[in-house]
């Protein structure tokens, strides 16, 4: 039987989103777009930091670093630093430690730095924005493996994430099993869809709702 990480990473970001709608769940964000390696597609084991103002002066644990230290293969690192563009909260040195414990990739709900090092290790980062503002003395770690908010949708370490060129879409652990068997019937009928207008079918006679039923009968 083949793991839900699998079937996972053979599902786009699209078929998710359409299983999240039709289920009534959150979990598609936008703004957010591949930077590093814009072509580049992910599916892994979330691991959650938020990032936010420095509150206090002294020394304060980088962003990131510890949970890189301790990620396992497949992991996906997501920070949230409210959408901010104007701090970078990842860069090149992250980058070399995440790819040596085999990290998936990166998703920033803010801005991140060191782009072209990043496409150079093979990293794929997917990111608000780049900027070459350094996050030391601006802002800091506060959490790590705890509840974030990402574009407005509620994420937690241990959930599921794809992201590709479409956009990225989040699942939470609970829900992820009925979400992927969903998208897998999706994927089915797209497929059924699309045999039947290379076999001379109308469009609008295809993509008619009730002709290819998602879910069981």
């Amino acid at each position: 039987m083949r793991s839900l990480s699998e079937r996972l990473h053979d599902l786009d970001s699209c078929a998710i989103s359409d299983a999240l709608d039709t289920l009534g769940l959150p979990g598609a964000v936008v703004g957010i777009h591949g930077r590093s390696l814009p072509s580049a597609a992910i599916s892994g084991r979330v691991r959650t930091v938020q990032a936010g103002p420095r509150a206090q002066d002294g020394p304060q644990a980088h962003i990131a670093a510890a949970l890189v230290d301790c990620a396992e293969p497949g992991d996906v690192v997501v920070i949230a630093n409210e959408g901010r563009t104007d701090v970078s909260c990842w860069g090149g040195l992250l980058g070399q430690a995440a790819v040596g414990r085999g990290v998936a990739g990166v998703i920033v709900d803010g801005a991140f730095r060191d782009v072209q090092e990043n496409a150079d290790l093979g990293l794929p980062v997917f990111a608000r924005a780049c900027v070459q503002v350094s996050a030391r003395g601006r802002i800091v770690q506060h959490s790590m493996d705890a509840r974030i908010d990402v574009a407005g949708v509620p994420v937690e370490s241990g959930d599921w994430v794809v992201a590709d060129r479409s956009g990225i879409a989040f699942v939470s652990q609970a829900d992820a099993e009925r979400v992927v068997r969903l998208a897998e019937r999706i994927v089915a009928r797209e497929a059924a869809m699309s045999a039947a207008v290379h076999a001379g079918a109308f469009v609008a006679d295809v993509m008619h709702d009730s002709r290819f039923p998602t879910a069981d009968e």
